[in-house]
């Protein structure tokens, strides 16, 4: 055999090996994606929500949540961030470009204004005010056990038990928040969604809140209530 016919007979193996090797690799899981946001189905009209808005020919409509989060099959909490749900109305066919940017916060008349945060920093303080964890069923046994036992309780000098929560429940909770944030891009109205902003302060501290849009549809400000 020539050294022509030699390497061209080794070249059609490699490929042929690679392309062997490519088959017997797994496709990659649908799972990995991160389901889009998709918002919250919007309201009938912005009059469903406590306080509306104008910028241009798109109505905003808007109610402030505090540290819950709204999602369409369950509510959530964080002690980190606060949360407002918006609602965005204009005329049969119209479109807007959304973006979280397009929204800041000013608390308590304050001169620095919170500007609005994604929904996948929010996920880590997530909780489920329903969900009681493990560790704290078995603090709670073992402190009735205490008291009938005539020890007067649990012991002050014990920590409090450190909670654990699952990573399914973790997961389960992020994807909840995610599909009810405020979608993103070219979008047909009505669209509605939560927005979040970083704010660790205590909710009866809250006594004044204006909500800013700036965006494609022109500028609007919102006097809503804590």
């Amino acid at each position: 055999m020539s050294f022509t016919h030699a390497w061209k007979a080794m070249g059609v193996a490699v490929i042929c090996a690679v392309c062997l090797g490519a088959q017997g690799q797994p496709a990659p899981s649908s799972e990995a994606k991160p389901t889009e946001a998709q918002g919250l189905p919007p309201r009938a009209s912005p009059t469903d929500y406590q306080f509306q808005g104008k910028a241009g020919a798109v109505t905003i409509g808007a109610e402030f949540a505090g540290h819950n989060v709204p999602t369409e099959d369950l509510t959530l909490t964080t002690e980190d961030y606060v949360a407002v749900e918006v609602g965005l109305y204009g005329p049969a066919g119209a479109h807007i470009q959304l973006s979280p940017d397009d929204f800041s916060l000013r608390i308590n008349g304050k001169k620095n204004v919170l500007a609005s945060q994604s929904y996948v920093v929010v996920f880590s303080s997530l909780r489920d005010p329903t969900w009681v964890s493990p560790e704290a069923e078995k603090a709670k046994e073992a402190s009735k056990t205490s008291i009938n036992g005539g020890g007067g309780g649990q012991d002050s000098g014990n920590l409090p038990p450190v909670i654990h929560v699952p990573i399914e429940l973790q997961r389960a909770w992020s994807q909840h928040t995610q599909k009810a944030a405020l979608p993103l891009g070219d979008r047909p109205l009505p669209q509605a969604g939560l927005l979040f902003f970083q704010y660790r302060g205590k909710e009866k501290g809250i006594h004044s809140i204006e909500l800013m849009y700036s965006g494609s549809a022109g500028k609007a400000m919102l006097n809503l209530q804590p």
